[in-house]
């Protein structure tokens, strides 16, 4: 049995498709005819670009906006004239031949990434790492293992799994993946969850303890894989798949129904969206409302800013496609490990507490006024929840709320708004300590929060989420995070205002329950996991749930915490 990390929900049964990246050696040689080696190296630019747009497009049709951009991402790095030209000088300056040019121009750039101290840019390195790799092996005339081809039912197992690999991942023949790295928060997990399918990561040794082709039962629940199964254990399984085939019939059931706990609870369960593609998975879901609205993805993948005129149309159509359903729209969050190809920002030594987010939208109040003008043209559509991200002082709020007061005032010099009636909420994401413990004084000044797990987990700890070796202190269920959430929602609550929650934990089966019990209001998460959580909360007393947060909140571990909720039944 190999143990890893459970990402995605599911079970799977199925044969072995191994996938390692091939292995891509530029050696060195002397050459007369540079200008030939150049012109392959160019040709082996233009096919690659030729096969990310491709990847691109797949994306954008078939999963989401925020894996298309990295693929729009990787495309500009290609076409970047500083990398080309680099590589161009390099075969002609030192006769040598083009795949050990770009592999040392490969290098240098690399090198230079990866010793910044940056988040952003040290993953910029392996962005480099894996399009001049597919340069690379278009130069030497090697045909790579393309993912997407795959026409049988497989279980797909790898060392990693990158962008450009999940990309071509079709569900339809792919029934679930297994790799050595990652983690809960891996793209390959989130992708998996996206796609719906079982995975198992973080296996460690896990590739090399496979074998093409040999029988594996995934399970994706317990994080485990079982190799070459008996009958007795696959009947087991066989019976286990039926069992979950059989849920997902029941909670379709759900589709239309409010969210309502046993004793008739009213709760809001809603999606988290990054562009107006994600809609239809939204309403198909019956999310009730979208809860978080990325609007940094309409800034990424691009070689300018936005316009207002793009940014309008953009939100006018999740808030038409929403009807009168709340739509949460995050001002732009960049910064920390979200940067922009064509926005200079200063180095930071820690970027995550550095200028980001709201901070960075009040030092550019240009790039503000535009994201607000466009948001409050749109707001006639629909129900808009205008939200700020980031937020640590009452002051930053009250300059925040002054700028969309400045926006409806230069919209109303124009003779096309004058008369309109701009209509929207105000809300601020609670993700910093501070604001948690002022939350009483925020509550006067909101019509909304919304809780932000994930940057407020690492902030209470101290500790970086995307860090390994600190991994240990991304504790939801620590009775500090608990306490700090239900200071939040009772501060929220003596105002007569509303609190939701946004970050992974809102769509954690484990913690709905405690939840409940502290008084969220309302539940944002990706669309697929809707009607799971609100099949779950029918079977949830709220008053029972009450009593239960109530002794989590007693306790003194996360370890403790989990041994209570783990031994409720409902």
């Amino acid at each position: 049995m190999i143990r890893g990390i459970g990402a995605s929900e599911g079970i799977s049964i199925g044969k072995v498709f191994k996938y390692d990246h091939i292995e891509v050696i530029a050696e060195k040689n002397e050459v007369e005819d540079t200008a030939l080696e150049i012109e392959r190296f160019q040709k082996g630019l233009t096919e690659s670009i030729v096969d990310l747009t491709g990847i691109k497009d797949y994306a954008e049709e078939n999963i989401n906006a925020e894996t298309a951009a990295i693929f729009e991402a990787h495309i500009e790095i290609l076409k970047d004239p500083e990398f080309a030209n680099q590589v161009k000088e390099v075969i002609l300056s030192e006769g040598i031949n083009g795949e050990y040019g770009l592999e040392k121009v490969t290098h240098q750039f690399v090198s230079m990434f990866e010793n910044m101290d940056n988040e952003y840019f040290r993953e910029r390195a392996a962005d480099i790492k894996d399009v001049s790799r597919r340069v690379l092996m278009h130069m030497k005339g090697i045909k790579s293992h393309d993912l997407s081809e795959i026409n049988s039912e497989v279980i797909l197992a790898a060392r990693d799994l990158t962008p450009s690999d999940t990309a071509q991942l079709n569900r339809k023949w792919v029934k679930g993946f297994i790799t050595d790295i990652g983690g809960r928060t891996s793209h390959s997990a989130i992708m998996a969850r996206t796609l719906e399918i079982p995975a198992v990561v973080g296996t460690m040794t896990g590739f090399d303890s496979l074998e093409d082709g040999e029988i594996v039962i995934l399970d994706g629940m317990q994080g485990i894989i079982i190799q070459n199964p008996d009958e007795s254990v696959l009947a087991d399984y066989q019976e286990k798949i039926k069992e979950l085939e059989a849920l997902k019939t029941i909670r379709a059931a759900y589709i239309d129904k409010p969210s309502v706990t046993a004793d008739g609870l009213h709760i809001e369960i809603g999606a988290n969206i990054g562009s107006p593609e994600d809609l239809d998975g939204v309403l198909s879901y019956g999310a009730e409302c979208i809860g978080l609205y990325r609007t940094e993805f309409l800034y990424m993948g691009k070689k300018t800013f936005p316009t207002e005129d793009e940014q309008f149309e953009a939100y006018k159509k999740v808030l038409e496609g929403m009807k009168d359903k709340p739509v949460v729209v995050r001002t732009l969050d960049i910064g920390g490990d979200k940067e922009l190809d064509y926005m200079t920002m200063e180095k930071e030594l820690n970027p995550f507490l550095g200028n980001r987010a709201i901070r960075l939208c009040l030092s550019r109040k240009d790039l503000f006024l535009t994201q607000l003008k466009a948001l409050l043209r749109a707001s006639v559509y629909g129900n808009l929840h205008i939200m700020f991200p980031m937020i640590a002082t009452l002051d930053e709020l009250r300059e925040a709320k002054q700028m969309i007061q400045v926006a409806k005032e230069e919209l109303q010099k124009k003779a096309t708004y004058e008369e309109f009636e701009f209509s929207y909420k105000i809300g601020i994401m609670v993700e910093i300590p501070s604001t948690a413990i002022m939350a009483s004084a925020f509550a006067k000044e909101v019509d909304f929060f919304s809780i932000g797990t994930n940057d407020l987990i690492q902030y209470t700890f101290a500790a970086d989420r995307m860090n390994e070796n600190v991994s240990y202190l991304y504790q939801p269920f620590n009775p500090a995070i608990l306490k700090l959430v239900k200071m939040v929602i009772e501060a929220a609550h003596a105002e007569g205002k509303w609190v939701g929650m946004c970050g992974e934990m809102a769509g954690e089966p484990l913690a709905l329950p405690l939840l409940i019990g502290l008084g969220l209001d309302e539940y944002s998460m990706s669309a697929p996991g809707i009607l799971r959580a609100r099949q779950q909360a029918e079977t949830i007393d709220s008053n029972k749930a009450r009593d239960i947060a109530q002794q989590a909140l007693e306790l003194t571990s996360q370890e403790d915490v989990l041994a209570l909720i783990g031994g409720i039944t409902w």
